[in-house]
């Protein structure tokens, strides 16, 4: 059986938290979504993933808040 492929969007993958979840967050636990966001990102681009980065990523790789 053939079945259509669909694209996968950031959207997809991505897990967003609240202010209030995200002031929860240890070092670690923020540091391994930082990582996990921009490789889920990097992965979507290697497959042909054509969208600009969304602001929180810049964010993230500048170690900001993704606010």
């Amino acid at each position: 059986m053939i079945q259509a492929q669909e694209s996968i969007t950031l959207e997809d993958v991505a897990v967003d938290f609240t202010w209030e979840e995200w002031q929860l967050l240890g070092a670690a636990q923020k540091d391994l979504y930082r990582d996990v966001m921009l490789e889920n990102y990097s992965n979507l681009v290697a497959v042909g993933y054509q969208a600009s980065k969304p602001d929180a990523l810049f964010k993230l790789e500048q170690g900001e808040q993704p606010w």
